[in-house]
């Protein structure tokens, strides 16, 4: 089996309400899908949403990645071998990990597909068997976010991961006001973003927060600022996790060297699709340190992806793959029974895509052959 074909389509995703974090305010996502097909007429799916803020790469940066470089270095290869895919991909180019978690991820849909097992079963097989859906807040006034909070509850959600990172009395009128609404029994994540800057801030902002039972802060420092999250980490008894500071082997090995951090983001477009992350999962997992599979907004084909990732391995305890319930129009299925996610059976990523809905989100497209 060889890769025949890469079709590159750039698309982009209509949000229902605009995405908020605490460097950036999205009204759609821009996303590259890749369509793979092998000699023998099998077809793979991926995805990669880069963040010029998180991975260097930009939305037109990954296309021409994909065009010039890395779909004609693996055209003639067999999708089935990880290893020597990344390989070739990673001397090629590097780093580009958005760029080539979309082919590592339609090289495993393939995968699956050709053997007629689900991605989950090449992973190891299934070890979770369903996954609660924490709904994610964006930043918004105090009042807002908490009125959220309390209708999600209705719907059944039981954990919510809050979007802060802007002025820390801000911030933590916000938490506070969702905390109030909510009660007790409710899980509360915050992730900053990177919105506080240094350690001083943030054990500020954690003083202030000491009675709110929050389940864990994610990454409240600038990423590269690994030793900001040592100090924290020392001075606070709120789990720690980190986000993006965490992109690729290295950085973990320093992580778990200066026990930086409680909890691991792990988010395929950060390192490079399923293969890099199934690795990072067992670094984690060799230290003692829990994962969560994390999202940079994917539709149901960079989702579904993930969620094989998660269902597979144990030391994965958290899931935040919600892309697809914040648009109003995907190019996929993947199937939400909120509040929870449960895989279906059906080989590959599981899940089957409208042509049609792909091209009419399509701004620009190109097809690449040997």
């Amino acid at each position: 089996m060889k890769i025949k074909e890469i079709e590159i389509f750039a698309i982009k995703l209509p949000l229902v309400d605009p995405f908020i974090i605490s460097y950036a305010t999205y009204d759609a996502i821009k996303s590259i899908i890749v369509k793979m097909t092998t000699d023998d007429g099998i077809v793979g799916y991926g995805e990669s949403v880069p963040d010029e803020h998180i991975t260097g790469e930009t939305w037109e940066s990954t296309f021409q990645v994909l065009k010039n470089d890395l779909a004609p270095a693996v055209i003639g290869l067999d999708p089935r071998e990880f290893e020597k895919i990344h390989e070739v991909m990673n001397h090629v180019v590097k780093p580009a990990p958005a760029a080539k978690a979309a082919i590592d991820i339609a090289c495993f849909d393939i995968a699956g597909k050709s053997m007629n097992v689900p991605v989950y079963q090449l992973l190891g097989g299934r070890y979770h068997e369903k996954f609660p859906i924490t709904h994610v807040l964006s930043i918004g006034e105090p009042e807002k976010m908490a009125e959220e909070a309390a209708k999600k509850i209705e719907q059944g959600y039981t954990s919510f991961k809050m979007k802060v990172g802007t002025q820390v009395n801000d911030d933590v009128a916000r938490i506070k006001a969702v905390r109030e609404r909510v009660g007790t029994n409710i899980a509360i994540r915050v992730d900053v973003n990177q919105g506080w800057g240094n350690a001083s801030t943030t054990l500020k902002a954690l003083r202030q927060m000491n009675n709110l039972d929050i389940d864990w802060l994610e990454q409240p420092v600038i990423d590269d600022d690994i030793d900001g999250l040592v100090e924290i980490k020392s001075k606070s008894d709120i789990a720690l996790m980190i986000d993006e500071g965490l992109r690729n082997a290295r950085d973990m090995r320093e992580v778990i060297a200066k026990r930086a951090a409680d909890k691991a983001n792990i988010k395929l477009m950060k390192c490079g699709g399923i293969y890099p992350a199934m690795k990072l999962a067992v670094m984690a997992e060799m230290a003692g340190i829990e994962c969560q599979i994390g999202s940079m907004v994917e539709s149901s084909v960079g989702s579904a992806a993930g969620f094989h990732v998660a269902f597979s391995k144990k030391i994965i305890s958290s899931v935040e793959l919600t892309g697809p319930l914040k648009f109003s129009k995907d190019i996929g299925n993947l199937k939400y029974e909120v509040p929870f996610i449960q895989l279906n059976e059906q080989p590959g990523l599981g899940i089957d895509i409208d042509e049609s809905i792909l091209l009419e989100l399509t701004a620009f497209s190109e097809k690449i052959t040997k």
